[in-house]
């Protein structure tokens, strides 16, 4: 399983927010690329990186610094926020991250993103699912900046991709996220059985080493983990060699 070590970018200094809220942030590194060439040298050959100004934006803000961070690094990058259109993918893309994370279009449009997944190719692209599982244990995406949900539950958005269209795909449970409380697991393990041509990646609430094992038992293919590391919960190195 790989360990994407997690790069949030807001302001051009790398922080954490608790449940995704921009009024609940902490505060890590103000060199994100010392960050970057840290998880490098603990081993790191995928790293995720998050525009977090572009997300609450809307638009593109911090593409020029994580494309120099991309450019400037071995390691290979996963990255998104701010992603709305074709171009961004393309920007994204030409200034060197190996796979754009496309998140809220994914449910809202779907049409144009299969479209963006034929011409890009689906090694390129990685659909991020924000979730909330409601008391019905239903698992509904959220939507601009997690406020809104959307109109349908998770599985049917995923049926919106057929096998062969789509790889990679990010499962936050919003609730988790930031919060150490230890990933979703039933629903990680519903996604992996209902979609076993997908490589998944767990994301939201990472807490100790045996969530990452626990994660790689149920089939996932990658973890995103951040604020466990950058508390000192383990290390990055830690994670990767428990992953291996």
């Amino acid at each position: 399983m790989i360990v994407y070590p997690a790069i949030d970018l807001r302001a051009g200094v790398c922080v954490r927010l608790m449940h995704g809220r921009f009024d609940q942030v902490t505060e890590y590194d103000a060199d994100p690329a010392a960050r970057l060439a840290a998880f490098v040298g603990a081993g790191a050959t995928w790293v995720h990186i998050v525009d977090l100004d572009g997300a609450e934006a809307g638009r593109a803000v911090q593409h020029a610094l994580i494309g120099a961070l991309a450019t400037g690094s071995t390691a290979r990058i996963q990255s998104g926020g701010g992603v709305r259109t074709v171009e961004d993918v393309e920007r994204l893309l030409e200034a060197g991250v190996t796979r754009v994370v496309v998140g809220s279009l994914a449910v809202t449009q779907p049409e144009a993103v299969a479209g963006w997944l034929a011409r890009f190719g689906p090694e390129r692209l990685t659909l991020a699912f924000d979730v909330r599982v409601g008391e019905d244990g239903v698992p509904t995406p959220s939507l601009k900046g997690w406020t809104e949900a959307a109109g349908l539950d998770l599985w049917a958005a995923l049926d919106r991709y057929p096998a062969g269209t789509l790889n990679h795909v990010l499962i936050t449970d919003v609730g988790r996220d930031g919060a150490l409380t230890g990933p979703n697991l039933d629903l990680l393990g519903e996604a992996r059985r209902r979609r076993p041509d997908l490589k998944i990646q767990a994301s939201g609430g990472v807490s100790s080493l045996d969530d990452l094992v626990a994660a790689r038992a149920i089939g996932c293919d990658g973890a995103i983990v951040g604020r466990a590391i950058y508390e000192g919960r383990f290390t990055a190195r830690q994670a990767i060699e428990a992953c291996a």
